[in-house]
């Protein structure tokens, strides 16, 4: 009798994720810009695919996240949609498009929604976010929240640095975690801030908070994929652990392809048609 096949496979939800903080379990969460890539993940058992407006970095080539647009991010979380199973696909609200007020947030966040099938929207910032989180939420559309280092303030902040150092600051991060779970918030992503602010936040909400570089007490973790992968081999943080070192592997790759058919080697008779 032939095996039975293997049972759907169960998607995680918002509320698989909050039951994940209750129970203890780690939840794994990596950036993702490709149906390809979300389809390796995917069955790796990746939790969340997070479409991050980091797109425009990593494979845009600009300087920063600021002149991300809203139809790059519908593009690319669509086609990550379409490699997505199990794990759940949130997309960045890219600047600009939630700041100006509650009402463009809904119409943007919505389009979102509707033109790539993705699951929820994340949003950086804190007390003055709150209202419009409370927006979204209130017509249905789930939020995951930033704290920290908020790339899309980088000038702001004076550049890419640790955050909440200072007791004040640190204090005021504390107060604005609250604030985004009060708003709604079902999770939040915490980005460079000390370990153990990260660890009193994480233990002072009943959401999840994922970090990068915040320490290992979060009840998750994200990384950009090409830096985890070790294709983006120009970047170096100190929170970046790399899996692999994937862009020496391509490098080789092309040449051994590169010198095989300057030498006539490619194509051989085993890679042409029959007669």
């Amino acid at each position: 009798m032939a095996d039975a096949p293997p049972p759907p496979l169960k998607p995680v939800t918002v509320h698989e994720l909050l039951s994940m903080k209750q129970r203890g379990e780690r939840i794994v969460v990596l950036t993702c810009y490709d149906a390809l890539f979300a389809r390796l993940l995917d069955t790796a058992g990746v939790d969340v695919l997070l479409v991050g407006d980091s797109v425009n970095q990593v494979l845009a080539g600009e300087e920063t996240t600021l002149s991300a647009t809203l139809d790059q991010m519908i593009y690319h979380t669509r086609i990550v949609r379409r490699g997505a199973e199990r794990a759940m696909v949130v997309c960045d609200l890219p600047f600009l498009t939630y700041q100006i007020s509650p009402a463009d947030a809904i119409r943007n966040a919505g389009r979102v929604l509707q033109e790539t099938g993705c699951h929820a929207v994340k949003l950086e910032g804190g007390a003055p976010v709150a209202a419009t989180v409370r927006a979204l939420v209130d017509v249905g559309i789930p939020v995951m929240g930033h704290l920290g280092l908020t790339p899309q303030s980088v000038h702001a902040l004076g550049g890419y640095r640790v955050q909440g150092r200072e007791e004040r600051t640190a204090e005021r991060l504390k107060a604005e975690a609250k604030a985004l779970e009060e708003a709604g918030a079902f999770a939040m992503v915490l980005e460079l801030i000390p370990a153990p602010l990260a660890s009193q936040i994480t233990k002072a909400l009943t959401i999840p908070t994922i970090g990068i570089g915040a320490g290992p007490a979060c009840d998750g973790q994200v990384l950009v994929l090409p830096d985890m992968l070790g294709l983006n081999d120009r970047f170096t943080a100190k929170f970046v652990k790399r899996y692999a070192a994937l862009a020496e592997d391509v490098r080789e790759a092309v040449r051994l392809y590169a010198a095989e058919v300057r030498e006539g080697r490619y194509p051989g008779p085993e890679h042409s048609f029959p007669k």
